[in-house]
């Protein structure tokens, strides 16, 4: 089995900055991409940014030039620096990852999700 754990989330004022870091562990053979999704009360879940195996990143047009996706392939790790936070950003932050297993297939892994709140 696989977990994915994030942390790094809470409240912070509006402008303000947070680190998540979402780990995964168990059963791994090799992580493919890596990815930050949120929703919103009342809204969808929607994507934040992702990270390819190859660090090649893609951003959602309303974080970019704030938010920055990195990963430690070591740790098994994805990050996300949220920057120049605003209200909107609040969320519940989700990381998953594509996990392929030295038998049987593959699978994308979500973690249990962590809150992000912005204060005006």
């Amino acid at each position: 089995q696989v977990q994915l754990v994030e942390s790094g989330g809470g409240l912070v004022q509006a402008g303000g900055s947070l680190r998540l870091s979402c780990a995964a562990s168990g059963s791994i053979f090799s992580i493919n991409a890596m990815g930050w999704y949120r929703q919103a009360p009342g809204k969808q879940r929607e994507l934040v940014a992702t990270i390819t195996s190859g660090v090649s990143t893609n951003y959602a047009d309303s974080v970019k030039g704030r938010f920055t996706i990195t990963r430690d392939n070591a740790k098994n790790t994805v990050y996300l620096q949220i920057s120049s936070l605003k209200p909107v950003d609040t969320a519940v932050y989700y990381c998953n990852a594509g996990i392929a297993h030295k038998h049987g297939p593959g699978y994308v892994y979500w973690g249990q999700g962590t809150q992000v709140t912005v204060s005006s």
